[in-house]
């Protein structure tokens, strides 16, 4: 991706746990995912309008806000989220911490496979198909999380589609077009 600043484009933003090991069965895990994108919202980097965690990877469309790069968004929030997940893991599961060693020079622990996608979605149709997609991953394929995707408790679909403000920071995505 270039340098250029793109925080005029909706995004579509995905992250894999190493192995597609699937540790955010763990709730405190999703928990920190969920803390970080809060943090992110209310400081003013990115707007966010849909998400969904699964076992073993995560989906947002997000906007980036005031000037900053996505790639730099993308750093701070993988690199937090994998720090507060390394320290959680020593607390309550160290066994499974072991799984993610590396003993890399810069890193003793990969959390999160290197390389994230990032596309932008450059018409409200491709917003509205990502955001589609997302919420219908949990019960699809091998996950089979909920019997119906709105009732997957960690994912935006219940504030579509139940009006649910669970998430205080999530924006409707029509909100945001003309921005």
């Amino acid at each position: 991706m270039s340098d250029e600043k793109n925080f005029n484009y909706i995004s579509f933003f995905t992250a894999t746990i190493v192995d597609w090991n699937p540790i955010l069965y763990n709730d405190k895990l999703k928990d920190i995912i969920v803390s970080s994108m809060r943090f992110m919202v209310n400081d003013g980097r990115l707007r966010i309008f849909a998400f969904v965690i699964m076992p073993s990877h995560i989906h947002i469309v997000w906007r980036v806000k005031n000037e900053r790069r996505t790639q730099d968004i993308q750093r701070d929030f993988l690199k937090y989220t994998a720090q507060q997940i390394k320290f959680e893991l020593e607390r309550s599961n160290p066994e499974i911490l072991r799984k993610f060693y590396v003993g890399a020079k810069d890193r003793k622990y990969q959390i999160w496979k290197r390389n994230p996608l990032t596309s932008r979605l450059p018409s409200i149709e491709l917003v509205e198909q990502k955001i589609h997609y997302i919420h219908g991953n949990p019960e699809r394929g091998k996950w089979k999380l909920c019997e119906n995707f709105e009732d997957h408790e960690y994912s935006s679909a219940g504030f579509y589609y139940k009006d649910e403000k669970r998430w205080d920071f999530l924006m409707n995505y029509s909100e945001a077009i003309d921005e």
